[in-house]
């Protein structure tokens, strides 16, 4: 609350020469662009390993069906 009234009341208001929020906003843009680029390729990365493990599972499957059928024979 002190910060609005100070930002709305009448009087000049000195702002620090170094921060610049635009340069700060251009920053934030880029980093979240990294970080959606970064999402991506993770939940590709994810994919792909769900796909290998499902692969194996049905692997697995195979095989135990085939020893179970050559011990029932």
């Amino acid at each position: 609350m002190n910060f609005l009234r100070w930002l709305f009341s009448p009087t000049d208001k000195e702002m620090c020469e170094e921060t610049n929020i635009y340069s700060i906003l251009l920053d934030l843009q880029e980093r979240v662009e990294i970080l959606e680029a970064e999402n991506i390729e993770t939940t590709n990365t994810l994919y792909e390993l769900m796909n290998s493990i499902e692969a194996v599972d049905a692997r697995i499957d195979i095989l135990t069906l085939e020893k179970w059928k050559e011990k029932n024979v």
